[in-house]
């Protein structure tokens, strides 16, 4: 059961690092269009929140999508491996999966679309499957 528990948290890291390259390949040419120069004419010091009101909203949207790639799912990572080295159960590997699952649909829809109603529906739900995880995971390492 190591590898299906690990399974879902390989899976969320791909599809961070689609998340990124999906990021800079709609960022980069819209940077250059609103410069004229791309990188080489960005400040010195500058941050990817700097592009807000500059380039296109919906480009920017996939940059705060990856930002919040590498926010919560830094619970769901020790949380998953807990679960894996202590023995995870099928509704372990479930609620991983359906974590997973819904944030990639978050990731799609934050990128897209973004109406902010239904993706904090989609995060709510998330985080819900989230937090079973981690109670689950509290409850095998102190063997309740």
């Amino acid at each position: 059961m190591l590898a299906q528990m690990l399974a879902p948290a390989a899976v969320l890291v791909l599809w961070s690092l689609v998340m990124l390259y999906w990021m800079a390949f709609t960022r980069l040419p819209a940077i250059k269009k609103a410069s004229g120069g791309g990188l080489s004419e960005a400040k010195a010091g500058g941050r990817g929140q700097d592009l807000d009101g500059v380039i296109p909203d919906n480009i920017q949207w996939k940059a705060h999508n990856y930002a919040h790639l590498m926010e919560q799912p830094t619970i769901f990572y020790p949380a998953v491996v807990i679960l894996a080295l202590t023995g995870a159960g099928a509704i372990d590997v479930l609620l991983a999966w359906i974590y997973v699952g819904l944030r990639i649909v978050h990731s799609i829809y934050q990128a897209t679309v973004n109406k902010v109603s239904v993706r904090f529906l989609i995060f709510v739900l998330s985080s819900l499957a989230l937090t079973v995880l981690a109670v689950r995971a509290v409850i095998v390492t102190l063997q309740l």
